[in-house]
């Protein structure tokens, strides 16, 4: 049997961060390291090590999926993993992310703080949130919206992975295509030999789903 390493036990920390963020919805901002770390490690020459190794969301869904058994361990459909949907995903995704920092930014020149979260960007929980007074409306509000975000893209995550296989998400995950863009941006210069080695790196997290 494989020894566990540390990094296996990731799925904790994004089951903690969910759980967290229900307890008080300030917790959410723990979440921009979900965003910060899978950049940095593939600016700083790390490629889609985040991604195959680190990601606590990915292993969460290899979990509940494989030794669980909630999958169907159906093969994900050709459109998922198509670049025109993973980019095409990725501009939706960030495009929902702007506007939620637009509705920050209203909040910090004046706006009325709204203290709700937004699931699949439609539909408003109905759960009454902790009290945020003492702190900054604009913190607050950031909060609020960005638990938003983490929150859809995990039941996004939860639902490829019933419907399909376990890490079917990976497969267009905006973060994962985000970071496979700067790996490939990277080396593109580089030799030949060394950038397609590189370059197979920056696309081995597409594996783990097919």
């Amino acid at each position: 049997m494989k020894k566990k390493r540390w990094c296996d036990y990731l799925w904790i920390a994004e089951l903690l961060y969910l759980c967290l963020g229900l307890f008080n919805i300030l917790f959410a901002w723990l979440g921009m390291l979900f965003f910060t770390i899978p950049l940095l490690i593939a600016l700083f020459g790390g490629g889609k090590a985040y991604c195959n190794r680190y990601c606590g969301r990915g292993q969460l869904l290899g979990l509940l999926g494989g030794r669980w058994k909630l999958s169907r361990n159906a093969p994900p459909p050709k459109f998922l993993r198509s670049r025109w949907f993973r980019y095409g995903f990725l501009a939706f995704f960030m495009t929902m992310f702007s506007l939620m920092l637009f509705s920050t930014y209203q909040v910090f020149t004046g706006a009325e703080l709204s203290k709700t979260v937004t699931l699949l960007w439609v539909f408003k929980l109905p759960w009454q949130w902790p009290q945020v007074d003492g702190v900054a409306p604009w913190l607050a509000q950031f909060a609020f919206g960005f638990f938003g975000v983490m929150l859809t893209s995990t039941v996004l995550g939860i639902l490829t992975m019933v419907l399909f296989r376990p890490r079917s998400w990976c497969t267009y995950c905006p973060m994962g295509t985000l970071t496979q863009g700067i790996c490939k941006l990277k080396y593109r210069k580089e030799e030949k030999a060394h950038g397609g080695a590189r370059e197979e790196g920056c696309r081995a997290s597409e594996t783990l789903s097919q």
